[in-house]
């Protein structure tokens, strides 16, 4: 695949590492809850980052059974498994190994996400990005990308980029948005090796090793650590080391700067706008095109 080398001259910093919450969800599902509600302001227009992972079967085969949303997007990237996505939008997909689920909740939608395997790993991530508040009540969107159809290059010193959102060394990824600019990478880093990547520097930014740890301008960053990149208006980028063979999801976004209102399921900008979610939600309307400029 034809890229562009990229060049970091003053990559951004380590602000902190945080350590995620041990949280279950969905049927009982355990999760590594690594952006919570909290860092929500911080990390705009990323609302929540979940890691989950096991080879215990009743670890995860309750699944995540039918439950609404409301006004942002969910981001679900499986590195090993498969879950069935269902929604009342009427959308079906199975998301299997490497392959990203991205659906735009939107007005409203209400869908399960059920495991299909009895037995072995199931992993990946879930991300939740907010929408901006003029595109809130839109129409719910939904696409299913298998492995294959998430870009995939190799940079000189053998990292191995794949590009679910934004772009990377000229390789545009599976999806991109206008208002906030997503930037999502998964990349893998032979041991002594060194990957960088432009960001904006208005862009909140942040990364997590799921194998092995790395260095990021001299900070270390452990497995399964979130590290909260500086906003620096100087800086261009950021450049990642790895001692070892290693792995890790590079996020960065465009900040929304609007009130965020949120209850469960439900992210919204004022708390009037939560309440009518729940009356819609109660009362079976959720999605409904009547309720568009509530």
């Amino acid at each position: 695949m034809s890229k562009i080398a990229e060049t970091v001259s003053r990559p951004r910093s380590v602000e902190r590492v945080i350590q995620g919450q041990a949280v279950m969800d969905g049927a009982g599902v355990k999760i590594n809850r690594v952006l919570t509600q909290p860092l929500q302001r911080r990390l705009d227009p990323f609302l929540m980052l979940d890691n989950f992972g096991s080879e215990e079967a009743s670890d995860y085969l309750a699944g995540f059974p039918d439950h609404p949303h409301r006004g942002f997007e969910t981001v679900t990237y499986m590195l090993e498994g498969r879950m069935r996505h269902r929604d009342s939008a009427g959308n079906e997909g199975l998301l299997e190994n490497g392959g990203v689920q991205w659906m735009t909740a939107g007005r409203g939608v209400i869908h399960s996400e059920m495991p299909e395997q009895e037995a072995g790993l199931m992993e990946g991530f879930q991300l939740w990005l907010n929408l901006p508040a003029k595109d809130k009540l839109m129409k719910p969107w939904y696409k299913d990308f298998k492995a294959a159809e998430v870009p995939v290059f190799t940079t000189a010193e053998g990292a191995t980029v794949r590009v679910i959102a934004g772009s990377s060394h000229g390789v545009t990824g599976a999806v991109t948005r206008e208002v906030t600019e997503p930037v999502y990478l998964d990349v893998e880093l032979p041991a002594g090796a060194t990957f960088s990547q432009l960001l904006p520097a208005g862009h909140n930014a942040f990364l997590y090793p799921y194998r092995g740890s790395v260095t990021v301008a001299g900070k270390a960053v452990a497995e399964r650590s979130m590290a909260i990149l500086a906003n620096d208006a100087q800086a261009d980028g950021v450049t990642v080391s790895s001692p070892a063979a290693s792995r890790f999801i590079l996020i960065a976004g465009r900040p929304l700067n609007e009130p965020i209102a949120q209850y469960g399921p439900f992210v919204m900008n004022t708390q009037q706008e939560i309440h009518q979610a729940v009356q819609d939600f109660r009362a079976g309307l959720l999605g409904e095109e009547a309720h568009r400029g509530t």
